[in-house]
């Protein structure tokens, strides 16, 4: 009986996953087959459905990878010995992602496949609910060090910081041309004149 690699077939998956990236965001779920999958991967058919059954399914392991990857970055963030200064990096990486040129056309795609897929809906709505919450840990964390504002409700923060990242994405999709660290400096500046208590220095 052969046995599987575990190492071997993780890398093997994470390379269709990043073949399908690409094929997604240039030509769209709808237009993207399988067979253009398999040619960016260098892999047959059969390959491909070894891991996975369906073209949808690859879509969706594109966000659910990304979701964990997410919470990861969050989970260590929240174990930071400066909770404010590992809210502020978090924010400022994940509104940089829209620095790949195709993470905007694939949270365009996500979109337009939300709205005629509820399964996938559900999804991206879990996604976004998990980010809120791991910035309202970090919010709650850095608000009983006293670095933050304590008249800011955690939970209601994370929702206008991860409604910041959302709009630099929104950003990026009408303006090509975005002067990224200029506007992560700018997101930094909100943040801070948002959170931090009246009396803390800007930026401190």
């Amino acid at each position: 009986m052969r046995t599987v690699d575990p190492a071997k077939h993780a890398a093997k998956r994470a390379s269709i996953v990043d073949a399908a990236v690409g094929c997604f965001a240039e030509k769209g779920f709808e237009r993207t087959t399988t067979a253009d999958i398999c040619r960016a991967a260098g892999i047959s058919s059969g390959s491909l459905f070894h891991y996975f059954p369906t073209k949808r399914a690859i879509f969706t392991a594109i966000f659910t990878d990304d979701a964990a990857a997410t919470a990861a970055r969050l989970e260590a963030a929240a174990k930071a010995e400066d909770p404010w200064k590992a809210l502020l990096d978090v924010v400022t990486d994940l509104a940089g992602q829209v620095a790949h040129p195709a993470v905007v056309r694939l949270v365009l795609e996500a979109a337009a496949q939300a709205a005629r897929d509820d399964e996938f809906a559900e999804l991206v709505r879990r996604n976004d609910g998990a980010l809120r919450d791991g910035l309202a840990v970090l919010v709650g964390r850095a608000a009983e060090a006293g670095l933050i504002d304590p008249g800011v409700a955690p939970r209601a923060a994370a929702g206008w910081v991860a409604g910041l990242i959302d709009a630099m994405i929104s950003r990026a999709a009408l303006d090509p041309d975005l002067d990224l660290p200029a506007e992560q400096a700018i997101l930094r500046t909100i943040l801070v004149r948002f959170l931090r208590p009246v009396s803390a220095p800007d930026g401190a």
